[in-house]
Formats: structure tokens, sequence, C-alpha cells
């Protein structure tokens, strides 16, 4: 594979497309600098770390290997990164070889959000019929470390995806029910999807577990985009939840809270009180308080502790105007440590009522005990909303003994 030493970056809105600038490789560091037209547009893609400017950017080496956040987000992590780096060893690319730049030219047009890379590398297509069950199986061949005549398939629907547990993303019609790999340009009625499926270490129902703390979230008065179970042709389910960076055949640009502000989601430093911060300065209201402090209260008291930098994200329309994404990933978890992976207040491993009143305290947000007390409330049926969901009796009382 020859070496990657210039890409152009474009932005793509579906009827607005644009060359954003070029990403260079000169002597071991990454160079990026804004093309003059672009900077003319006044599209702030990344306000805090990349403002437009004349300037020739160069990036520090942590946290993201000499990459920006904006560059670093299109990346996969996780599942994602495992496919491709099961898919180079496939080709005989040695791991050591391959650059972040070159990692770019993998994602080429299919990263998440509305950024695109060019030159591009094409790995191949391969096209399979979407039945859940069979892609559960390879799946597991993947994460035990066998080979799978579907490596090509599962990349191409799923490699450029963040987040520990597999996902594919699909083209769902929710007339028909039917689902098929993602077409461009999407058909008529379907819509952009993402389904998960179990990790070695979930318990086997963890898709309802994940849709009972969706509707929780909902009526705790959280915005979450559309999620629904998928059911297979054995009578196993699987989680699947509507794209927020896709609208029909448009794009919406996405920036996660890690990208934003630099953040190390691994080893974060973060805490709700940045994220409040990040979110007033975007959205220029003091609404976006409260929508941090509700989804901390909700993180708190549900046991969500794999709340990490990642798993909050920012969009931007093409009007230039920004806001907090929907949640997504809430579910009971630990994170590798047993903390919360964001702080509340300065404290990780408890926080409770104190440090939530601490914080809506420093930024002013109305009502914080009517926040937390709809919450908690919401949370302490937990019983209810998971029976509805099809959790299992025994997931029902190992997570009850838990938030309640």
């Amino acid at each position: 594979m020859e070496s990657m030493e210039n890409i152009i970056v474009s932005v793509d809105f579906g009827d607005i497309h644009s060359d954003v600038g070029e990403l260079v490789s000169s002597q071991g560091k990454i160079y990026f600098r804004y093309y003059p037209g672009f900077i003319q547009s006044g599209i702030e893609l990344s306000p805090f770390k990349l403002p437009l400017s004349m300037e020739l950017y160069s990036a520090p080496g942590d946290p993201f290997d000499g990459l920006f956040g904006l560059f670093n987000d299109s990346l996969p992590d996780g599942w994602g990164r495992l496919l491709l780096d099961r898919t180079l060893i496939s080709k005989g690319i040695s791991l050591d070889s391959v650059t972040p730049m070159e990692r770019l030219a993998f994602v080429g047009v299919n990263g998440m959000g509305a950024l695109k890379y060019r030159p591009a590398i094409e790995t191949g297509k391969q096209m399979v019929e979407t039945d859940l069950d069979r892609l559960a199986s390879e799946m597991k061949k993947v994460m035990e470390g066998l080979d799978t005549d579907l490596l090509d398939a599962l990349y191409n629907m799923g490699g450029s995806s963040g987040g520990a547990r597999p996902k594919v993303f699909v083209a769902y019609h929710a007339g028909t029910g039917h689902v098929s790999q993602e077409i461009d340009p999407l058909p008529e009625g379907f819509e952009h999807w993402i389904i998960k499926f179990p990790s070695s270490s979930d318990p086997v129902d963890i898709a309802n577990i994940e849709f009972a703390y969706f509707k929780m979230a909902l009526a705790s008065g959280i915005e979450m985009v559309e999620c629904r179970l998928f059911n297979s042709r054995s009578g196993r389910v699987y989680f699947g939840t509507k794209r927020f960076d896709r609208n029909k055949n448009s794009r919406i640009h996405m920036h996660s809270a890690s990208g934003l502000m630099h953040d190390n989601y691994r080893h974060s430093t973060m805490d709700y009180g940045h994220l409040m911060d990040c979110a007033f300065r975007l959205e220029k209201h003091v609404k976006a308080y409260e929508k941090i402090f509700r989804l901390a209260c909700f993180n708190v008291f549900a046991h969500n502790r794999d709340d990490h930098s990642k798993n909050f994200s920012f969009l931007m329309n093409k009007k230039r105007e920004w806001r907090f994404a929907p949640a997504y990933d809430l579910t009971f978890s630990y994170s590798s440590h047993g903390h919360h992976s964001t702080m509340v207040a300065g404290e990780s491993l408890s926080p409770g009522r104190k440090q939530l009143l601490e914080l809506a305290e420093n930024f002013g947000v109305a009502r914080p005990d009517e926040i937390m007390e709809q919450v908690r409330e919401t949370i302490a049926n937990w019983r209810a909303y998971a029976k509805e969901a099809g959790v299992s009796s025994a997931s029902r009382d190992r997570i009850d003994k838990v938030l309640n």
C-alpha cells in the first residue's frame, strides 16, 4: 500500500457540497489548512480547536495521534476499528505501517456525519442478505479471532462505526419491515438505521435492556431518536436505532464532545460542567444547561457509567445551527474502572443528589429538584419498563437491586 501524504476533506450536506481543506503528512506530523473559499462560507465545523483561519494547523500527538478531533471523529473505534484491522490483515497489510491519514482514506465517504475524504481506499464490496442471526454468528467469529467468509460484508456494513458492541448500518423500511444493506441513494420509503448485536460480555437480553432504557429516557424528558427491537427469523431480538446524522439522502455534520474538546475518552478528565459549557457556547441558549443536567441525572440514577465523551455529540445543519444531539448508548453499564466516565461536580465514583445540585447551582439550572424527581420517579418504575420490553426476570432483578 502506497503511503498516503495528502487528503482532501469535504463536507456534504446533500444539496450543498464543499471542499473544506487539505490534510498533509510531512516528517511525522500532520498539517491541515482550510481552503480560502471555504473560509468565506463561514461554516465553523470545529469552532474550539480548529476555527476558520488561513493558519497552517498542526495538532499535538495526543490525544488523537496527531489528528484534530474533527477528523478523529470520522475514524472507527471499538468494533469498527477491529473490522478494519482484520480487513487490513487479511490483505497482508501490517497494522504497524498504517497511519492515521491512511485510516481516513479507508473511511472515504462512509464515515459518520457529513465529512468525506479523498482519495479513498476501496476495500471491495460484498453484498449479502441481511439475515440478522447469520450476521450475529459471523460477528462472534470475528470477536473470537476466527476466520469468516463475511469479513468484507461486515466491514462494509459496520467498518466506520464506533463503540464496543458489534453493529451494522442498514436501510430500513418501516412500512414493509424490510432491512437491507445501505444503498446510495436511499430508495423511497427507506431510512438509515443502526442495528446492534451483543458483545461477548453482554447478557443475552441486552437488546431488551437497552430498549427499556430508551423508554425510561423518553419518560424522563430526554430527547432520543426512534428506537425499536428487530426480531430475527429464529426469534432472537436485536436493538436498533435510527441514525440522527442522516436525513433521507442528506447528511448532518456530527462532532463528539471528545473531538470538540480534544478529550481522550479512554482516560477522560471531562465533567458534566464542561459538557454544559460546551453546549451553551454552541447553542447560545440557557436551555442547553437543562438538557445536559437532565441527562446527567438519568445517567447517575440509571447507573449508566459508560458515559464517556464519545457518547455525547453535537449536530450542525447546513444553516450553521448547532444543537446537542439526541441521547444514545443509554443502558445499564459499568465503565472499565467502575467509575462514571464523566464526572459530576468533580465526583466520579459515587455521584448523587449532592453533586447534581452543585452542578445545577454552578450553571443556574432552574428547578433542579423537580427535574431530579421526575427522573428518579421514572427509574423507580424500572420493573414495569423492563417487563414491557421483554427483559428477563433475572436481569430485572439484577438491575433493580442497583437502581432501587
